[in-house]
């Protein structure tokens, strides 16, 4: 038996209850928010899809948190989304106190889940979701990487004209603009990538997929809502099928990387208890440097919400 909560039914949160759903791999998923009647719909309307493209998890939704009860992994993604000219850090303490709201719900009916966070700003939500929880620092990670590696994957097959199956890549950092993608550690079916494409091309890709989030916050006039939802559902895969699938993930780090008690992204194994393993790279002085650099970034955002004593 396992059991998926999603806690925000936008757009993103209703996106990957649909993905979770079509894997056809857990027994139950919930939609939680405080609009319960919305929930409630998007959860029905997923359901009657089930005859139709053929899984038998069922998807129910409302805004009374028992329906969570036992829940194997958690998704957050509540918050108010970015809009245009709006940085992450704007969001910082509304979405804090949605957060830990959440977390402190959650954990009234769940004793010890799996939490992956998606709420924005990403990493500092991490950090607050997991001093609300009280969890193991294994078992509360965001997403993020994940979708930044799409965004990259994705612009490169364009470059390329291949199919973005083929390409393998990973970031690491803060999610947002001090990411850093590695085109070392980048390939095409097993081709470094700097064998495929040119170096000021490469350089402009990596500048977009910094950039990803906000091209299409200026494009829609919200954030994006599709890959991100995908993405956080890849991760839950990973888990519910124990695959110990390596992917670019939020965490926190205790030493790695010469960082401390910080949440940043980094590639990690996911298995059935969340967090197997933190994959330590063999990073070059100039590619730990900029890892430093997005670190600092992050632990600023970190410390203005440690000053606002919300958890």
């Amino acid at each position: 038996m396992s059991k998926v909560t999603i806690v925000g039914a936008g757009n993103v949160g209703a996106t990957c209850a649909n993905v979770l759903a079509h894997e056809d791999i857990c027994n139950e998923i919930v939609l939680i928010d405080i609009a319960g009647n919305l929930a409630k719909g998007k959860a029905l309307d997923i359901w009657q899809q089930a005859p139709v493209d053929g899984y038998s998890t069922r998807v129910a939704g409302g805004e009374d948190y028992a329906l969570t009860a036992n829940s194997d992994i958690v998704i957050i993604t509540a918050g108010i989304p970015r809009k245009p000219g709006m940085s992450r850090d704007d969001l910082i303490s509304t979405n804090a106190k949605i957060v830990v709201s959440v977390t402190q719900n959650i954990l009234k009916y769940s004793k010890n889940p799996i939490i992956i966070v998606v709420s924005n700003p990403l990493d500092v939500m991490t950090y607050a979701c997991w001093k609300a929880s009280g969890l193991s620092d294994k078992r509360v990670f965001g997403m993020a990487g994940v979708l930044d590696t799409a965004r990259y994957r994705a612009f490169l097959a364009e470059e390329i004209g291949c199919s973005p199956k083929d390409i393998q890549a990973i970031l690491m950092g803060g999610h947002g603009d001090t990411m850093v993608p590695l085109p070392r550690y980048t390939t095409v079916c097993g081709i470094p990538v700097t064998e495929l494409v040119r170096k000021d091309k490469l350089e402009a890709i990596i500048q977009r997929t910094k950039a990803g989030g906000g091209e299409l916050v200026n494009l829609m006039g919200t954030s994006a809502w599709y890959a991100p939802g995908a993405s956080a559902a890849q991760m839950a895969i990973s888990i519910l099928k124990n695959e110990n699938r390596i992917y670019p993930c939020c965490v926190r780090l205790n030493g790695q990387y010469k960082l401390k008690d910080i949440f940043v992204g980094t590639p990690v194994k996911l298995n059935r208890k969340g967090i197997q393993e933190v994959i330590k790279l063999r990073l070059k002085k100039d590619e730990l440097e900029l890892l430093h650099q997005s670190a600092a970034a992050v632990k600023e955002v970190m410390e203005a919400l440690n000053k606002m004593n919300l958890v």
